[in-house]
């Protein structure tokens, strides 16, 4: 499950996507927890507890109506969006040095730092050219904090290579300690909110589920959104979601 803003202003939808049929079942308006419980209250209370695992991203309300309903679901942080939290907190550290080098006036920081050098510091490193690799070893050699975040970035990734569950613990408190000690402020927020959802981290060696392809839904959702200029009815924007993505779609029943 995951949200998707369908009006400016933080207004949103939030969808759940069946992983194993690839469609979108339902959604709703906002994004508390009230919204979701909907949701499960629609399946009925045996039902819910035939869920075997949720995935999403994080967000306490999904995860706290999730512990409410399903109750025999394993709760699941996953990949997807665990990578992105760390790759937004990377980004966040470079805007802040290139806020910093256009108040001094440093050409070659701003030219390091740019949006169009922001790819550099959120590919993987085994997808990065060669000369990438040296425009990068050169900025984190030039501009501490970039260079903390970079091993901070990459040393989370590291879990997901790890083979067990004791090593992934051992190794993602190693990591909050390192973030909380960095002086990095977006990589310090990321930690504490780890110290409550660790478990759900966790959870992902022993289901391995992820809720990515709710970002690819959530394309889809954008585009629908900019070919009609946007919607002002919620409802009608609604079933246009389900008509591209989910069980209303007419290729799922090889309607021409």
């Amino acid at each position: 499950m995951d949200e998707v803003a369908w009006k400016k202003h933080h207004r949103y939808l939030t969808n759940v996507v069946d992983v194993d049929e690839k469609v979108i079942t339902w959604n709703a308006k906002g994004r508390k927890a009230e919204v979701l419980n909907k949701y499960y209250e629609s399946l009925g209370k045996e039902n819910c507890k035939r869920i075997e695992s949720v995935s999403l991203d994080g967000a306490r309300t999904y995860i706290s109506s999730s512990n409410k309903y399903a109750v025999n679901a394993l709760i699941v942080l996953d990949r997807f969006h665990a990578v992105q939290k760390i790759n937004n907190a990377i980004n966040q550290v470079r805007k802040n040095k290139l806020r910093k080098a256009r108040k001094r006036e440093d050409e070659e920081l701003i030219l390091l730092t740019n949006c169009k050098q922001r790819f550099i510091l959120l590919r993987n490193k085994l997808k990065r050219s060669a000369r990438q690799s040296v425009t990068l070893d050169y900025l984190c050699n030039i501009n501490q904090p970039i260079y903390k975040g970079m091993i901070l970035k990459e040393k989370f990734l590291e879990v997901y290579d790890l083979k067990s569950e004791d090593e992934a613990i051992t190794h993602i408190y190693e990591w909050i300690d390192d973030a909380l000690e960095s002086g990095l402020k977006p990589f310090e927020k990321i930690a504490w909110s780890l110290v409550e959802k660790i478990e759900y981290i966790l959870n992902w060696f022993i289901s391995q589920r992820s809720s990515a392809i709710s970002e690819g839904f959530n394309n889809k959702i954008k585009r629908l959104k900019r070919m009609a200029y946007g919607y002002r009815d919620i409802e009608y924007f609604k079933l246009k979601i389900h008509q591209h993505c989910g069980y209303l779609n007419p290729r799922r029943f090889n309607i021409n």
